[in-house]
Order: C-alpha cells, then sequence, then structure tokens
C-alpha cells in the first residue's frame, strides 16, 4: 500500500519533480503509519504482498491460458452437431486454507468458458459445466495448486 499511495501522489500531481517526489513520500509514509495503526495493518503484510506479486502474475498467466483453452472447447462444442451436450453439476472441494483463496478459486473458475461456480459453502464449490468434459480434473487443477503455493508464502 505505500507503493500505492506514493502512485496516487504522483498521479494526482499529474507530474513528477524532486520536490513532489519527497513530499509524496513523506505523504504516502504519513498515511502508511495511520492504515498501520489504525487498520490492522503492517509492514509484515505489506512484505507479504510484495513476495506474492510474482505468483499473482504467474496466476493470471495460467488463467489466461485456461480461459482460452476452454474457449477452444466450447467453440468445438458449439460447432459439432453430432455430439449432444451433457450438463453436469460438480460438488468439488478444496483445501484451501483463506476464504481469499477461496473466492479467486471459484472467480477463476466462472471465468473460464463453460463453467460456473453456483454456489460457495466454506471448502465446497458447486460448479454447473456446460459438458462433462469441462468438469475433468477440477479438483487438482493448476489454479488449486498455484494458490496452496500462494497461501504458503
Amino acid at each position: 500500500m505505500l507503493l500505492l499511495f506514493f502512485l496516487v501522489w504522483v498521479v494526482f500531481n499529474g507530474r513528477l519533480t524532486l520536490e513532489i517526489a519527497l513530499f509524496g513520500v513523506a505523504a504516502a509514509v504519513a498515511v502508511f503509519a495511520f492504515v498501520c495503526r489504525f487498520m490492522d495493518y503492517s509492514l509484515q503484510k505489506e512484505l507479504r504482498f510484495y513476495r506474492r506479486i510474482p505468483a499473482f502474475f504467474h496466476y493470471l498467466y495460467h488463467l489466461i491460458r485456461e480461459i482460452i483453452a476452454a474457449n477452444i472447447a466450447v467453440f468445438r462444442l458449439i460447432l459439432t452437431r453430432k455430439e449432444q451436450t451433457e450438463p453436469v453439476i460438480v460438488h468439488v472441494h478444496t483445501d484451501l486454507r483463506s476464504e481469499t483463496a477461496r473466492v479467486i478459486l471459484a472467480n477463476s473458475i466462472t471465468l473460464t468458458p463453460g463453467t460456473i461456480t453456483v454456489s460457495m459453502t466454506d471448502d465446497d464449490l458447486l460448479v454447473h459445466c456446460l459438458d462433462r468434459s469441462l468438469s475433468a480434473g477440477m479438483e487438482d487443477s493448476v489454479f488449486v495448486r498455484l494458490l496452496k503455493e500462494m497461501e504458503e508464502m
């Protein structure tokens, strides 16, 4: 957040000079100290966030790749009339610890075409799949593995 506060300062000023940068650093540190003191935030959480940035981009890369692959699979389902689609609702149990990771997993499933997360309760997701073939390997997907790695950071 410290970096974000500084970037907001620079954007609001519209230009970057030494004077603006120095005042921006001072203002960002003051706001960051306020946030740490009164909003249950800490420097350790900030450093953990920065350590997770490369893992986040790695996750984003895999998400985009899976979205493209699911687009192709749904496109194939639409174009081939000889196959009859078999919609299915799948119960997915995950052992992700944080609610944030479970929400990211549910949203990632919903973002991929052909699948929608219908409900999420604690460690369980209810996912509607356009076809049974789209439900294969959902519990041990790359999303779950990467989110577990991010939780351990």
